[in-house]
């Protein structure tokens, strides 16, 4: 997906991975499918100042990288799917009205609602980040409460970051903003991320 990158738990270079299931992605090939979309969105951006060509490219690259993930691995993430979804409902509208607003407020859509969902599972009791991670990743409730509070804290971080981005940001920066910005912010707390689900993971 093309908006924050957070660690999953199909990914060997996880210490909080499992073995089981379907073969486990490699983490290279991973992470190119994940900021290979943002990669060319900032290029084509960069190299033709055609705002609007750069998200039809956004949403087709995305859509092409989603199919080549299901291909070679035979399972797509919920989180990448619903990304996906997001890239190209927020990118077409842009498109169709000839608006840029659509695409720059998408992350903050996004985020919010992840934030949302998470946080009123673990308000009622429910713990919806793991039925978005599945059944691979095995942690004991305090793990999955931690890991879900940062999560919201990651994605409200990420929608108030875009917020002011957007805002106070010409188009062009707010494209580097996109594709540097808020990777940098989903870096930051998958590493805080990681050593949490290790911890708390339950072993087999």
């Amino acid at each position: 997906m093309s908006d924050p990158v957070v660690p999953d738990q199909n990914d060997p270079a996880n210490p909080a991975a499992q073995s089981e299931g379907a073969p486990a992605e490699r983490p290279g090939r991973k992470l190119l499918l994940d900021l290979g979309p943002l990669v060319v969105f900032f290029a084509v951006n960069y190299m033709t100042a055609d705002f609007m060509l750069a998200v039809k490219v956004l949403v087709g690259t995305t859509v092409v990288t989603l199919a080549v993930g299901w291909m070679l691995e035979r399972r797509v993430s919920m989180m990448a799917l619903v990304g996906c979804i997001a890239v190209a409902f927020f990118g077409g509208l842009s498109v169709y009205f000839d608006n840029d607003l659509f695409i720059k407020i998408k992350p903050t859509v996004l985020t919010c609602l992840l934030a949302a969902v998470i946080a009123g599972g673990r308000l009622i009791g429910r713990n919806p980040l793991g039925a978005i991670m599945g059944t691979q990743l095995r942690m004991s409730d305090t793990g999955w409460r931690a890991i879900s509070w940062l999560w919201v804290a990651m994605f409200l971080t990420t929608a108030l970051a875009n917020e002011i981005a957007w805002r106070t940001m010409s188009t062009d920066d707010w494209v580097t903003f996109k594709v540097f910005g808020i990777t940098a912010i989903s870096l930051v707390f998958t590493v805080i991320s990681v050593p949490i689900m290790t911890r708390h993971q339950i072993e087999e």
